[in-house]
Formats: structure tokens, C-alpha cells, sequence
């Protein structure tokens, strides 16, 4: 959250919290109504007071329609959705989520043991990748050995491919398929 979203929920929550003070004490007879609407029109008729108030009520109005409209973190999440950003002095590169996925179904699919490959990428500020894997093998696969070398064949794969450091590589057998009769 940037510094002045931060400040407006600051004074936002402020205002709402003494409010609510306010009324509670009204709910409750501890505070007087007269008392409150003099306050209340003194501050509003006053020459002065009326313009600050005036003057904060239009800021108010200007931020919350920035906040509620304009949201900051809204093109940076697009970004993250989308892929990783890569730039240099040529120019730049997008490697979309799809690509990397794509990059480790191949791998995966290339082992003989995986028959079904289903993949999630997630990334994170730093261009970090996670990759989720869902697999079906075949019932002669071992899966220890299975997922150790998936795991570094992925990781290899998407740093050649992409430079793209790989933090983790998460597998779910999700299923052994039942061994075919040869025909």
C-alpha cells in the first residue's frame, strides 16, 4: 500500500472510530444530543471552520473515489498474472505463465512413468518460480526416484529456458494408472 492510501484508511478509520464513539455515547444517554448538535453547528456555520471542512470533505471525496476506482496494486497483480517481465538494452521479454508450464509439461511427459500431466505456475515479486504438478504414473514407476528427477529436470530446464530461478518444485501423484495388457 502506498503512503497516501495508507494515511487516507488512517484518518478514514479515525473519523469512523469517533463517530461511532459518538453515537454509542448517544445510544446510551452519556452524552448530551444538544450538546453534540451545537458542536456540530458551530463547526459547520463558522466562517472559517465551514471552509477547512469544506476543503477536507472535497480531499476525502477526491481519494476515496481514487481508491475505490483507481486501485494502485491492480497493474502490478496484472503482471504477475500475465508472466515475468524481462528487459535488457534490446528491448524486453514477456515469458507468460503458459510458457512455463508448458516448459515442464514437456519435461514431465518426456519421463515414461508420467501418462498425465497437469501444471500450475505461480510467481512471485522477485521472478521467482513454483511450479505445481499433478500427475498420473504408471504402476511400474518409482516414485521416489520418479519425483527427485522431475524435480531437477524442471529446475534445469526453466533456467536454461527462461534464467528463471525455480524455489520450488511441488509434486502430486494424484494417481497410479492400472498396468495395460498387451494385446
Amino acid at each position: 500500500m502506498k503512503f497516501l492510501e495508507k494515511t487516507t484508511l488512517i484518518i478514514y478509520s479515525t473519523i469512523m472510530l469517533v463517530i461511532s464513539i459518538v453515537l454509542c455515547l448517544l445510544i446510551f444517554g452519556w452524552l448530551d444530543m444538544g450538546l453534540v448538535g451545537e458542536m456540530l453547528y458551530r463547526i459547520i456555520v463558522g466562517d472559517t471552520s465551514s471552509k477547512l471542512l469544506l476543503g477536507l470533505n472535497v480531499i476525502f471525496i477526491l481519494l476515496s473515489i481514487k481508491c475505490i476506482f483507481f486501485d494502485s496494486s491492480s497493474k502490478e497483480n496484472m503482471k504477475e498474472k500475465q508472466g515475468v517481465l524481462l528487459e535488457n538494452e534490446s528491448g524486453k521479454l514477456m515469458i507468460s505463465k503458459e510458457t512455463i508450464e508448458n516448459l515442464v509439461n514437456s519435461v514431465a511427459l518426456n519421463f515414461q512413468s508420467a501418462e498425465e500431466v497437469t501444471t500450475r505456475v505461480e510467481l512471485d515479486r522477485e521472478n521467482n518460480v513454483k511450479v505445481y504438478i499433478n500427475l498420473v504414473i504408471s504402476s511400474e514407476a518409482i516414485i521416489k526416484d520418479l519425483s527427485a528427477n522431475l524435480q531437477t529436470k524442471i529446475k534445469e530446464k526453466i533456467k536454461t529456458a527462461t534464467d528463471l530461478e525455480v524455489k520450488e518444485v511441488n509434486i502430486t501423484v494424484k494417481k497410479v494408472a492400472p498396468k495395460q495388457e498387451q494385446a
